[in-house]
């Protein structure tokens, strides 16, 4: 599975998590220099507290188009720090 934005590929892998239909990519096949942190902070009842990253690209950002959680419940361990991609960010086959 690919992700990307702006035909940049922000994060690769085989081994992604789906939950709710989002693909959920392991920490170290996230290309960092495409992310910078966000103050955002969501709740999930089952999956515990999100955080967010913003998305640059060539000069673009896509603010808060990636999250992950940091300390999931019990019930979502494990997703600790997989990132997920909404608002335009396609993920391919």
């Amino acid at each position: 599975m690919k992700a990307i934005w702006k035909d940049k590929i922000l994060a690769e892998s085989d081994e992604t998590i789906i939950i709710e239909g989002n693909h959920y990519f392991p920490p170290g096949s996230i290309k960092g220099e495409s992310f910078k942190d966000s103050d955002t902070h969501t709740a999930c009842p089952w999956k515990g507290e999100a955080s967010y990253y913003h998305i640059h690209v060539n000069g673009e950002i896509n603010n808060d188009a990636a999250w992950f959680y940091p300390e999931p419940k019990e019930a979502a361990k494990e997703i600790r720090n997989y990132v997920a991609f909404w608002k335009g960010v396609e993920v391919i086959d």
